[in-house]
């Protein structure tokens, strides 16, 4: 049955491996300054190297670049591997707990096209990662919890951190053993059950601590889009449970960003999701007698959303309050319920339908790999994500601003971005970078630099602290020589917000550069941009031609020289400079 789990899996994300890279998938796929054994030490050592602190996964990004680059399809292959042992790991753990229809639940977790986005989107890699050490440490934990042998506690335990080190959402992998242990027993015990899970509970609650503040401070998930009053938290995640139930029971119109939902305390109905999620506990809490399994998957999945329904911020509910992928390891508890409730129905009907119990099966099987197949489309690349999102929710601002960015850059294509801009500002208003990509391109449109303009004075209306905005501004206004002061003020401020902005001093210095008496302001902001970029050949060629008008510094120019000569050898050498420089001088 194994193989054929995996069979299944490999046959319904085929369409994924032709797939590209998409959205923020740069930010995970290892950056260039990480690609040395240096870079290795920096995923370990320091918050901010990457896009949150995985240290193992991205070590494990680290090795894949090293075996296949920038290319798509070795991570793709990656992810389906383990996604389909994940599969396999859920049966086992399953069929460990005598729990009835074990590998159709690998099936069905492994099939339903809820969790292609964890697939096929290699940004998601932490989860199929993450999922394999979670599942290898709860089935290792079992047999601990029979046998009471050390090693495969710490083997567990090992594991557990092991999958914290790819994605803290399972932090609620012991919470979630003495579900089961209370589901299989009726009760639970202080030094059976509890004493062994503390150094677990505590390693995972100062993890979601920690990955909680890292979220705020290098992500940026603070300020006015996250400061919801309580009570609206409470009404996103009632409404969230359900959500993420429907999805799992009926996968149709599944989409890449859901519309973000405004939480309202004082409209009636927004109330009825988070009290109907109390009453359904409070159900199956009466019915624990006759059958404690349904409470069980109930308090699992939803103790699993706990950490991504609203309650602490995260990044992504800038966009939306829902992802597929928030609801990859929450699904395993309704569906191994489904499967063994599916399974038990089948064995207690009759001879005939029960003889048809595999064919039932098969035919689910079939349908969700065939739904799967058919999701996978919409990630192939980003303009295709982005079309398919919109076309599905058309108030989902970000993929305007991408769909944006990615047309700006095609030839042709700059009104069609002009549009998405505008559609990005008419949904998010304050939405900064959609002015300045906007004014980027009413540059490309012949008349229309006052355009260009007015965006960048609107983005710095919203914020005066941006550096790209001052920056942007300050090109424009070189164009104009009446302007060059306020060139210069703006250059100038960019530069004190972000004194690493290497283009802002370069540009800076080659206005200073014209102006009388600005000489040495000029060579500063130059050296200023080489700290950042030393390997920039235009860098270090102006900074040596700024050099040679102080006859004592020549030596030095003529080092700056040579390293723009060597990085781009289509510059001229220095010895050629310096000819030119003393025939003019004659």
């Amino acid at each position: 049955m194994g193989v054929l789990v995996f069979c299944a899996t490999i046959c319904a994300y085929l369409p994924s491996l032709s797939g590209n890279f998409i959205w923020n998938d740069s930010d995970y796929v290892t950056q260039p300054q990480l690609w040395s054994l240096g870079g290795l030490g920096k995923i370990w050592a320091r918050l901010g190297a990457t896009e949150q602190y995985y240290p193992l996964l991205h070590s494990v990004f680290w090795v894949q670049h090293r075996l296949w680059g920038d290319n798509p399809l070795g991570y793709h292959d990656v992810t389906i591997l383990l996604h389909a042992g994940a599969a396999i790991l859920f049966a086992l753990i399953l069929r460990r707990l005598e729990i009835p229809g074990a590998w159709l639940a690998a099936l069905i977790f492994a099939l339903h096209p809820v969790h292609v986005e964890s697939v096929a989107w290699i940004t998601e890699q932490k989860n199929t990662l993450s999922i394999v050490f979670y599942l290898t440490a709860a089935l290792w934990y079992l047999d601990y919890d029979v046998t009471r042998r050390s090693w495969t506690y710490y083997a567990a335990l090992t594991m557990f951190a092991l999958s914290l080190l790819c994605k803290t959402v399972t932090a609620s992998l012991p919470a979630a053993l003495l579900v089961v242990f209370w589901w299989k027993r009726g009760r639970l015990e202080w030094r059976r059950d509890f004493r062994p899970l503390v150094p677990w509970l505590a390693i995972g609650a100062g993890m979601g601590i920690f990955t909680s503040w890292v979220e705020k401070r290098y992500l940026g998930a603070q300020g006015a889009d996250f400061a919801l009053p309580l009570l609206d938290r409470g009404l996103i995640a009632g409404r969230a449970i359900w959500f993420y139930l429907a999805n799992l029971a009926w996968p149709i119109d599944l989409n890449f960003i859901y519309p973000r939902w405004v939480p309202d305390a004082t409209v009636w109905w927004q109330w009825l999701f988070p009290l109907g999620a109390c009453a359904l506990a409070g159900g199956l809490w009466a019915l624990r007698g006759r059958n404690r399994a349904p409470l069980a998957a109930y308090l699992y999945f939803a103790g699993t959303l706990f950490p991504v329904l609203g309650l602490v911020n995260l990044y992504g509910s800038l966009y939306s309050f829902v992802w597929d992928h928030w609801q990859y390891l929450p699904d395993l508890g309704p569906i191994a319920l489904a499967a063994a409730a599916l399974t038990l129905g089948w064995q207690r009907t009759g001879s005939i339908l029960r003889g048809w119990g595999p064919a039932l099966a098969g035919g689910l099987a079939l349908l969700l790999g065939m739904l799967s197949w058919d999701h996978c489309g919409i990630f192939h690349d980003d303009e295709v994500l982005y079309r398919a999102t919109l076309a599905r929710n058309p108030g989902a601002w970000m993929a305007h601003f991408n769909l944006g960015n990615l047309l700006l850059n095609i030839p042709g294509r700059v009104p069609e971005a002009i549009d998405e801009y505008e559609a990005t500002l008419r949904l998010k208003p304050d939405h900064w970078k959609a002015h300045t990509n906007l004014g980027n391109a009413f540059l490309k449109v012949p008349g229309h630099l006052q355009d260009a303009i007015d965006q960048y004075e609107q983005a710095l209306q919203i914020d005066p602290n941006l550096a790209e905005a001052h920056y942007n501004l300050g090109n424009v206004l070189t164009k104009f020589p009446d302007h060059i002061p306020d060139a210069i003020a703006h250059y100038e401020a960019a530069v004190k917000i972000d004194p690493n902005f290497a283009d802002a001093h370069f540009n800076l210095g080659n206005v200073l550069v014209q102006i009388p008496g600005r000489l040495p302001d000029a060579i500063e902001h130059f050296r200023a941009a080489l700290r950042v970029n030393p390997y920039s050949a235009e860098f270090n060629f102006n900074l040596g031609l700024a050099l040679l008008n102080y006859p004592q510094k020549i030596p030095e120019a003529t080092i700056y020289l040579d390293a723009a000569h060597r990085i781009k050898p289509e510059l001229p050498p220095s010895g050629k400079i310096l000819d030119l420089w003393r025939a003019n001088l004659r």
